[in-house]
């Protein structure tokens, strides 16, 4: 099976945040990046599907220079090879449209994301690269069972409320959450072989994006908290404070 999985670089989510002059974007300064957590579900259920039937994991990034640290990391873990599609920090492009132009121009059988990533929360990359693919897709995938034989997959997707088991063909665009799997950890030898695997930089195809981050601002900090009494005495202006002020009751 050839696999792509598009991995994305983001902000570690220890990091204190500080939006940027512009009021737009975050201040990059001092900021630690990571391989996006889900992604790492990704990766890992891709190098699985490897083993288990054999082909190649490639993995596909959009962004700086900066990205290409993480991308060894996943090269060490067990990827064949890394494409890493060259833009700057003030890159406004449709990111979907720049991953799935170089998708198709790539042998797949199977393209794995994680369900979200951590900095945006937007949770709709898979679907919209699979529209532009016009193959099915599933997300939110903590299980996922493949044929190759018959190219068949049936995923269990988590739904509110419960559990839902799709049922389709590859070549597919799968969503992975948590619980898909363990990501394994790279390995001395993975580390030293990740510096020999090819990582190929090319521009990324750009066109205009169809939104626009207008403005980011940072939640109002937590007042003080506020103690109302001791004993039974203070129930009553507990409750009073609780369905007036907090209007959680």
């Amino acid at each position: 099976m050839n696999i792509i999985v598009c991995m994305k670089q983001v902000p570690d989510s220890e990091t204190r945040v500080k939006v940027g002059s512009d009021g737009k974007t975050i201040d990059l300064n001092a900021v630690n990046f990571v391989i996006n957590p889900y992604d790492e579900f990704a990766i890992e259920e891709a190098l699985r599907l490897k083993e288990k039937f054999g082909g190649e994991v490639t993995i596909l990034t959009l962004g700086t220079d900066r990205a290409e640290n993480d991308m060894r990391k996943a090269l060490a873990m067990g990827a064949d090879k890394a494409v890493l599609l060259k833009v700057d920090d003030s890159f406004k492009g449709d990111v979907a449209v720049a991953l799935a132009e170089q998708i198709k121009t790539m042998p797949y059988d199977m393209v794995l994301f994680g369900k979200q990533a951590i900095d945006d929360d937007s949770g709709q990359m898979p679907q919209l690269v699979a529209e532009m693919l016009d193959v099915p897709c599933a997300t939110v995938v903590v299980k996922l069972d493949v044929d190759a034989n018959s190219k068949a997959c049936s995923a269990e997707r988590e739904i509110e409320g419960g559990k839902e088991l799709v049922e389709f063909n590859f070549p597919a665009v799968i969503g992975a959450q948590k619980g898909l799997n363990e990501p394994r950890l790279p390995n001395l030898k993975g580390i030293m072989a990740a510096k020999k695997k090819p990582l190929e930089k090319k521009d990324a195809v750009v066109s205009p994006a169809l939104s626009e981050v207008v403005g980011i601002e940072l939640p109002p900090p937590r007042p003080a908290g506020k103690i109302v009494g001791k004993g039974a005495d203070a129930v009553p202006e507990l409750i009073r404070l609780l369905h007036e002020e907090a209007k959680v009751i």
